[in-house]
C-alpha cells in the first residue's frame, strides 16, 4: 500500500474547504483506497491530508490522468505544498484500513533515520513501539511506512484527543531510551490533526 502525505499552508480557508470536497471524484479510481485529513492543532492554517493507494503503479496512473482536473479548483487556496510518499511496512494494532469516520484525531510522526540504523529502527518499531501503542485503549489503528532517503512515517488514528492524551510523554521517554531512539534517528517531527469528516473520501 502506498501512503501519500500532503501538507498545505492554507491562505484561503473557505476556498480550500470547497476545493477539498471535490476530491470525492477520487471514488472509483482504480487502486484508490481512501483519503482523509484535517487541520493541525499546533500550526494555524496548516492542513494535512493522507491518501492511500493499492500500489505505486495505481497512484502514478492517476497522477498522469485525472489528478490535475481535481486539483485545479484548489490551486489558489494554499501555498508551501509539501508531498511525501511512503510504502506501508507494518500495521499498528490491527490491519490498517483507510477509514476515518470513527476517529476524531490523527497523529503523524516523521522520522529521519541515521545511515545504517534503518534495520534496527524497524525492528524496534515492530517489537516495542507498536505493542506499546496498541496497548492504548484510545488507539483505533495505524500504519508504519517507509519513504525515500531513510524517511519513516507513523500514522495513528485515535478516538479522541482525551484518549490520545493518555499516551503520555513520560512513557514515551522510557520507550525512547529502551529502543535507543536517539541513536537511530537524526530528527523526528510530528503533528496532531483534528480530522474534518467532510474531507473523507
Amino acid at each position: 500500500m502506498l501512503v501519500k502525505w500532503i501538507r498545505c499552508g492554507v491562505v484561503d480557508r473557505a476556498g480550500f474547504e470547497r476545493g477539498q470536497r471535490k476530491w470525492a471524484g477520487l471514488r472509483g479510481q482504480p487502486g484508490f483506497r481512501g483519503l482523509g485529513g484535517g487541520w493541525s492543532r499546533a500550526q494555524p492554517g496548516v492542513a494535512h491530508l493522507f491518501a492511500f493507494w493499492d500500489s505505486r503503479a495505481a497512484y502514478d496512473a492517476f497522477m498522469a490522468g485525472g489528478h490535475d482536473q481535481l486539483a485545479g479548483s484548489q490551486a489558489d487556496s494554499y501555498e508551501n505544498l509539501g508531498v511525501l510518499l511512503f510504502e506501508h511496512l507494518l500495521d499498528v494494532r490491527v490491519g490498517f484500513e483507510a477509514r476515518f469516520a470513527d476517529a476524531d484525531l490523527l497523529r503523524v510522526a516523521h522520522s529521519k533515520v541515521r545511515p545504517g540504523r534503518g534495520e534496527h529502527f524497524v525492528e524496534m518499531q515492530k517489537k516495542v513501539w507498536n505493542p506499546a501503542m496498541a496497548g492504548s485503549p484510545g488507539l483505533l489503528r495505524g500504519t508504519f511506512a517507509e519513504g525515500a532517503d531513510s524517511d519513516f512515517l507513523v500514522l495513528s488514528l485515535w478516538i479522541s484527543a482525551n484518549e490520545r492524551g493518555k499516551y503520555r510523554p513520560a512513557a514515551m521517554a522510557r520507550l525512547a531510551e529502551r529502543t535507543e531512539l536517539e541513536g537511530d534517528v537524526s530528527s523526528v517531527a510530528g503533528d496532531v490533526v483534528d480530522l474534518v469528516q467532510a474531507w473523507t473520501v
